[in-house]
């Protein structure tokens, strides 16, 4: 018998299936919930005579040869190993991640279609994380054939598989989860019997024997919270006294144990109080917090480990022969292949574009949302995407090489390193924690004297309340939170001690070329030295451009766009620090300094700010031409923001004189040095340095590198030389630099932050102690007490989170839904 189809999407409508929707007074069948939902959308709407009128039915959506063969790249060897786990019969499992995932209706769609296909065992979707874990007969079923078929009921899906950081924390939060969930069933449980207990609730109106009952259910239900949820305290407290060294979870792991070993002894030789419930809560309130703390780490560690989405796993290989596309899995690519980037996909490679004008999203690499306009010669990187046009990219780097995988490195080591302020702290809360032992010893003896029932109890209140959770977690975490903030800006931070250092800042030093202007030389004038009918007049910009053409000096690309294909130089001599010479349709032509291209008189160059070049054939000095660079866009700002932030600002530049001032007097900048040597920047620094002055030195180019290794606080520019950004501490990343006021606000902000998490740490710990001593505070009240300043500390941290830098990724998440590739939508079943 033929199964009756969906009324809504033709698909035949399973057996069982109990979704239908009212159509003019008729109840139709429909095969999913989604085709309900949709359907009943369409009549609630007033829009039901879409079904009296179509003419036929929605019609499934078939991929093009360019998306199967897209996907095909999928079924190579290599990638497979990586992504999916194959088993001896053939079977084989994969996690996939789903893109298009809003309701539970996706989810039952997705497995009802994919579960039907021929060889697929087992799919399960995870709605929250958005991926599904398939097993599959991969005989029968072809990896791409696979996902093919998720693309063709609207949803995009590609092989996820975590790096081994990201497992490791996986693994960390499940735990957590597990020993909270177990605490916390634990500690309502004994909460229930042992408040009652101690309340004398139960010895007026039950037997002695369901109250000695009660007891051991206490005992019963606190001792997995003991033995399995508290068991990392004792681990890292053994740990530790190993060591020789002292840490929170010493005097932690001495309050639920002793007390735990005292309420057993009071249960089997029925002497003493119970206080099993006290026991797991505070264990309970102690995860509870550290959960918090952990899940807060994650977050901010998790941009590092998004690497391996970020890249795309294939690419559109270009045969340098036919321009035939390819696809093949992007760690395949070398250096010196040509792919083709489609608009709305990710690049996967460090390259140049050499065809092609298109607009790329860098908000992964500079923290900017807004578009780039490329052209031929722009540089690209691995992680950004293309928007407008299509590219062809050179390939220059791959895989570790590329320029997102520096940052992650470098981000890994600024946060394994520590600031001065953080290594104070740890040694602060060591010694905090040899004082609580001995007021607690203190305390012991001299409530054994008063009252010895009450001894115990005190003194492992006073454990419990001074644990200096809070206090290990003052510096730690707002300085993650800064640095995280910080990144997504734009603005990279390499070492541990830059905010510190920023934060005490007093003077900062600029370069000019390439850190004040954008390091761009443009062709401003031409100016003759008589007044000539040459026929070469017209072309003069062309003949330099040829003698340029094949230098990689700075000066060269002032002439990129005055070049003509028709004039070509030979013989090209380079002289350092001079000029270039060469032949031109068989005349010798010499560009460069006035004292090297014209050696027959002394000529001065002209007077108006910029670099002036000589341009002269053999018989005659022809012209000056000025190049410039101008200031970047927003340099103004920045220096005003300095200003009021109270930094003095200094001008070291290898410039000449008339160039450097005419830029500090347009600036504003007082303090300027010009024809400034590597040497004498940095004699400089030092003179500002024995001064008392915090520096903070901002450059770009190899003469700068001396001086960033010596500065307190060193940035370099995003594009900078390579061994500028080797010897800096911090990376400006979008090159806008008025990110540097903006990080030394956060890093200003921080330590305040900083400050005020040691005082209330601090402040929690004097005010608790004389009360726990006293007997005022049981127990569970003061392990209330520390957990809520342990969360009061983190969530202080978190107020250093920036609500633009927020807002920004949202307008670029924003940008990124709009400019995605357009894929067959899944109205017809969802």
């Amino acid at each position: 018998m033929t199964p009756e189809a969906c009324f809504h999407c033709g698909e035949p409508v399973p057996s069982e299936s109990p979704y239908v929707v009212k159509v003019n007074d008729k109840m139709e069948r429909l095969c999913c919930p989604g085709c309900e939902a949709v359907s009943n959308a369409i009549v609630l709407g007033g829009l039901e005579s879409y079904y009296k009128f179509r003419t036929e039915l929605p019609p499934r959506p078939e991929l093009s040869e360019s998306e199967l063969a897209e996907l095909q790249v999928y079924d190579a060897p290599e990638l497979l190993q990586e992504f999916v786990h194959q088993s001896e019969d053939g079977m084989a499992e994969a996690t996939l991640a789903i893109d298009g995932i809003t309701c539970a209706a996706c989810a039952w769609l997705i497995e009802h279609q994919i579960n039907h296909l021929e060889g697929v065992e087992h799919t399960a979707v995870n709605l929250s994380a958005q991926r599904t874990t398939l097993r599959w007969d991969i005989n029968k079923l072809p990896f791409s054939k696979l996902l093919a078929e998720f693309k063709a009921i609207g949803y995009s899906a590609l092989p996820w598989q975590a790096d081994e950081q990201q497992k490791k924390l996986q693994r960390e939060h499940k735990t957590a989860i597990r020993r909270l969930i177990v605490a916390a069933i634990g500690s309502m449980q004994a909460m229930m019997f042992g408040i009652a207990l101690e309340a004398g609730m139960l010895e007026s109106y039950m037997e002695q024997e369901f109250v000695l009952l009660f007891q051991w259910m206490s005992f019963l239900v606190t001792t997995p919270v003991v033995l399995y949820s508290a068991w990392p305290f004792f681990t890292s407290a053994v740990k530790e006294l190993q060591n020789r060294r002292l840490n929170m979870d010493i005097p932690v792991s001495l309050a639920i144990g002793l007390g735990y070993a005292a309420s057993v002894w009071a249960l089997i030789f029925r002497t003493g109080e119970l206080h099993f419930y006290a026991i797991a809560m505070f264990a309970f309130f102690l995860l509870f917090g550290r959960y918090i703390e952990m899940r807060t780490r994650h977050r901010i560690g998790s941009g590092g480990n998004a690497l391996h989405d970020l890249i795309p796993q294939a690419a559109i290989l270009l045969n340098p022969h036919n321009n035939e596309e390819s696809y093949i899995p992007s760690r395949n690519l070398h250096p010196g292949d040509q792919i083709l980037v489609k608009p709305g996909h990710t690049l996967p490679v460090d390259g140049k574009i050499i065809s092609g004008h298109s607009s790329v999203n860098e908000a992964t690499m500079t923290g900017e949302y807004l578009p780039v306009s490329c052209h031929p010669g722009h540089q690209v990187l691995a992680g950004t995407q293309n928007i407008d046009s299509p590219l062809i990219v050179e390939v220059e780097k791959t895989g570790a090489d590329v320029r997102l995988a520096g940052i992650s490195r470098l981000s890994e080591r600024a946060m394994a390193e520590k600031p001065r302020i953080a290594a104070i702290a740890n040694l602060v809360s060591r010694y905090f924690v040899a004082a609580i032992l001995l007021i607690s010893v203190l305390v012991f003896s001299v409530w054994w004297f008063i009252d010895p029932s009450r001894a115990f109890w005190v003194t492992l209140s006073v454990l419990v309340v001074t644990c200096p959770c809070a206090l290990a977690l003052a510096t730690p975490t707002a300085l993650a939170v800064a640095n995280a903030t910080l990144a997504r800006q734009g603005v990279l931070i390499t070492r541990g001690h830059v905010l510190e250092g920023l934060a005490k800042a007093t003077h900062i030093i600029f370069d000019k070329t390439g850190t004040l202007t954008e390091g761009r030389l443009e062709l401003k004038e031409i100016r003759w030295l008589a007044e000539t009918s040459d026929p070469r007049k017209e072309q003069i910009s062309s003949y330099a451009a040829a003698l340029e053409a094949q230098s990689e000096h700075p000066i060269a690309r002032a002439f990129a766009e005055s070049r003509d294909k028709d004039l070509i130089a030979s013989d090209i001599q380079a002289h350092t620090g001079q000029g270039l010479s060469g032949k031109i349709q068989g005349q010798n032509y010499k560009l460069g300094r006035a004292d090297f291209a014209w050696q027959a008189q002394t000529l001065t160059p002209p007077a108006e700010e910029g670099q002036w070049l000589l341009f002269a054939d053999d018989q005659n000095p022809l012209c000056w031409i000025r190049l410039s660079d101008q200031l970047r866009p927003d340099t103004q700002a920045m220096l005003a923001e300095l200003k009021k932030l109270g930094m003095e600002v200094e001008l070291l530049s290898g410039d000449q004189q008339g160039s450097v001032e005419a830029i500090a007097n347009e600036l504003g900048i007082q303090h300027f040095t010009a024809s400034a040597s590597p040497e004498r920047k940095l004699e400089r620094l030092r003179e500002l340095q024995q001064q008392g002055k915090q520096v903070v030195m901002v450059g770009d180019g190899v003469n700068d590198v001396p001086v960033l290794a010596g500065a307190q606080v060193s940035i370099a520019m995003g594009d900078a030389t390579d061994l500028a950004k080797t010897s800096a501490d911090t990376l400006l990343l979008s090159s806008r630099l008025i990110r540097i006021p903006e990080a030394i606000r956060k890093a200003r902000m921080t330590r305040v932050v900083i400050m005020q998490n040691l005082a209330i740490s601090l402040g929690y710990n004097l005010m608790a102690l004389p009360a726990a001593s006293m007997g005022l505070i049981p127990p569970w009240m003061a392990a209330l007490g520390m957990t809520t300043s342990s969360l009061i500390v983190v969530f202080n941290a978190l107020r250093l989170r920036d609500k633009a830098s927020e807002q920004r990724i949202s307008e670029q998440k924003k940008v990124t839904a709009e400019i995605k590739l357009p894929v067959a939508t899944h109205e017809a079943h969802s």
